[in-house]
């Protein structure tokens, strides 16, 4: 089976992420889909396989040096896909050789995939994409990485004149819900380093990530009737609008792009007398990172001097920068680099505006930067993936795993 069967395969379970379920996976799709992943890892007859009650698999494809120590190397892509958008009845759909112009996704609902608002299109004139039908997103974020994975392996094992170490591979649930790694268990992986299969474009190698916190802001105000509410009534709606605008108005997400930081508002709950704003705040730098926290905090004082404790706010961490976890072993990237050369790949070193499994593996003690997987216009209907993408995706993971095995 080649990567593009699997992935085909693959994105048929309906595997959205729930954060509300405080469950472990979040939802039983996962599950089920991990199930099946167990099955076809042992028809394949690779050894130490374990799948968890929390949905965490795992599994070696033992290595076949015998002469001396190789490192142990693993690959991992997550389960789930985003709760942004549905990922029931996923139905994919090949464009053999893409012409450079409009896609039809679906003509009842007018969804059409355009260069015109995503240029990135124009990159993959003539080569075959997978397209939605434009009710569901994809699933390339993350099964594109999981068929490229099982595939490379696949590939490994029908050439053993290719020398390498012990491969360990784990596919982990919620990663999308930013839990991911919450139950990874990294001293059961064992692999020295590893590689999270779930970048974008072709050519892309991270190891640099957003410092990540969140922040739970409530007002409590005072509801009167509003006929006699002059000097007594506070609307905490006002009062939350007023916090808001104290933000500075252009470090938002669609203000900013490369190491620029943000505070983003992503939900807003209220009447008179309770307003809750939650936020996102983001930031590459860990001291400017620091700094946005404290300004919220700032903010919330000068409100409660206006209204007297009116403002209470909850700020939690959620994850780092992993740079600083990378920078120590930087040969793990020196030979992704050379993987993707040695495929004919100019890799292209990017910092991650976002987050990922591996930076939260990183600060749990193995290092873990992120490779391409392939997609593009993830978490919505204009998803969709470069055949040749994956295709080179797979030989990034078996050059890696050759690479280690001579050096």
């Amino acid at each position: 089976m080649n990567v593009v069967d699997r992935f085909l395969q693959y994105v048929k379970f309906d595997t959205q992420s729930d954060e509300l379920t405080n469950m472990t996976p979040s939802t039983p799709g996962q599950m089920i889909f991990a199930r099946h992943l167990e099955k076809e890892l042992s028809a394949m007859g690779l050894k130490d396989i374990s799948l968890d009650d929390n949905g965490y698999l795992m599994a070696t494809l033992p290595g076949n040096i015998t002469d001396r120590k190789v490192p142990t190397v693993g690959f991992i892509s997550h389960l789930d896909t985003s709760p942004d958008m549905s990922g029931h009845n996923v139905t994919p759909r090949i464009i053999e050789s893409y012409d450079g112009k409009d896609i039809v996704l679906n003509a009842g609902e007018n969804v059409v995939l355009s260069p015109e608002q995503f240029p990135e299109l124009l990159n993959y004139v003539g080569q075959a994409l997978i397209v939605t039908d434009g009710t569901t997103l994809l699933g390339a974020d993350d099964k594109a990485g999981i068929a490229e994975i099982i595939t490379a392996v696949a590939y490994l094992q029908e050439h053993p004149e290719i020398k390498h170490g012990d491969i360990r591979i784990a596919f982990n649930p919620d990663e999308e819900i930013g839990l991911g790694a919450h139950k990874f268990d990294v001293e059961k992986f064992g692999a020295d380093w590893a590689y999270t299969m779930d970048g974008g474009e072709i050519g892309e190698l991270e190891y640099e990530n957003f410092n990540a916190a969140v922040a739970r802001v409530t007002f409590i105000g005072r509801n009167v009737h509003p006929g006699y509410a002059k000097h007594k009534m506070i609307n905490s709606m006002r009062v939350a609008n007023q916090f808001a605008i104290m933000l500075p108005r252009w470090e938002t997400p669609e203000h900013t792009e490369g190491y620029e930081g943000f505070y983003h508002l992503v939900g807003m709950e209220g009447t008179v007398e309770k307003t809750v704003l939650t936020y996102i705040i983001r930031d590459h730098d860990r001291d400017r990172f620091e700094r946005r926290k404290k300004e919220l905090e700032h903010l919330a004082r000068k409100i409660n001097k206006e209204y007297a404790n009116c403002c209470h706010i909850e700020l939690k961490d959620q994850y780092f920068n992993m740079r600083e976890k990378i920078e120590p072993v930087m040969h793990i990237i020196d030979i992704a680099e050379q993987a993707m050369r040695d495929a004919g790949i100019d890799p292209k070193v990017v910092a991650i505006r976002g987050g990922t499994d591996g930076a939260q593996l990183s600060f749990k003690g193995l290092p873990c930067p992120n490779i391409f997987a392939g997609g593009l216009n993830f978490h919505g209907r204009f998803e969709y993936i470069p055949i040749p993408s994956m295709e080179k995706a797979v030989d990034v993971i078996v050059n890696i795993a050759s690479i280690v095995g001579k050096n």
